[in-house]
């Protein structure tokens, strides 16, 4: 079904592309450790990201179970998407601090059914976070843990924003991830890492002066197959929008990686804020999963 997705800076029109949509096989139950969860997941396609870590059970934590809340209530909140504005939101605590996103959890979380998120654990609801973002399941990574809790990354305005879900065996499933994008605005290079060796690297394009590329940790939302623009096959938009676009095309701004027609944006900024690439780079990205961090730096 052809549909406006508003994926990227573009506007683009799209449709989820099947490359990224999801984990497969390669998730865990909550109640699962990781360690088992690594050793038997097998990752047919695409493999997420890092993110700061603490999992320790100290007061706020494992015992501390969330608000109750009726249906109503939480179909009252604000969603949790890329069209959302949360000001309320925590900051992500590793920004302005790249070596606290390079030790994560090596987590991502899929919500089986829409979540509160809440301001700590055990606190005060501010949004809810569906299963599917944009036309793709949402997946999240997790950048912190307490007990049952989880902090998470969000897709919304502000960037940076994060909250906490409370993950058991009943609301969320897990997977373990080996990737990360660092993305060097100056350098105008891409590099994707597994375990932390670099298996690609490739020149690329970033946002002119006026429209700079957002830095920060972000990730991966979504995986849009084009409908109606030829300038890539496939957008993949990013959780961080765009810092002088309040909306661009018909969509809220998002950020996203996109090849481009042709190869005059190599080692230049000259996009609105989105990440070009070639197509040999475009080909090794549609692989990563979603939830996957991409650190601007």
């Amino acid at each position: 079904m052809e549909r406006r997705s508003n994926a990227g800076c573009s506007g683009s029109a799209g449709r989820q592309a099947g490359v990224s949509a999801g984990f497969g096989a390669a998730y865990r139950k909550r109640s699962r450790s990781l360690a088992a969860a690594a050793s038997a997941a097998v990752f047919a396609l695409v493999v997420t990201a890092c993110g700061g870590g603490d999992d320790s059970a100290s007061a706020g934590g494992q015992d501390t179970k969330p608000v109750a809340m009726t249906q109503e209530q939480l179909a009252k909140l604000p969603k949790a998407t890329t069209y959302g504005d949360l000001d309320q939101a925590p900051a992500d605590p590793a920004q302005g601090d790249r070596s606290a996103s390079e030790n994560g959890t090596g987590t991502v979380l899929h919500p089986e059914k829409t979540l509160a998120v809440y301001d700590e654990p055990g606190g005060e609801p501010f949004a809810k976070l569906p299963a599917k973002q944009i036309s793709s399941p949402t997946w999240v990574p997790v950048i912190a843990e307490k007990g049952d809790w989880a902090q998470i990354l969000l897709p919304t305005r502000p960037n940076g924003a994060s909250g906490w879900v409370h993950a058991t065996d009943e609301t969320v499933e897990e997977a373990r991830n080996d990737f990360a994008v660092t993305v060097h605005r100056d350098d105008f290079t891409l590099e994707i890492t597994k375990k932390g060796e670099q298996i690609g690297e490739w020149t690329i394009g970033v946002g002119k002066d006026e429209h700079p590329t957002p830095t920060g940790r972000q990730y991966i939302i979504a995986s849009i197959e084009e409908q109606v623009n030829d300038y890539s096959p496939i957008v993949l938009p990013l959780s961080y929008h765009s810092e002088s676009h309040e909306t661009f095309g018909g969509g809220p701004g998002t950020v996203g990686i996109h090849t481009w027609p042709d190869n005059s944006f190599v080692g230049k900024a000259n996009s609105d804020g989105c990440i070009r690439v070639t197509k040999e780079a475009l080909d090794e990205l549609v692989k990563l999963p979603l939830g996957t961090i991409v650190e601007v730096v």
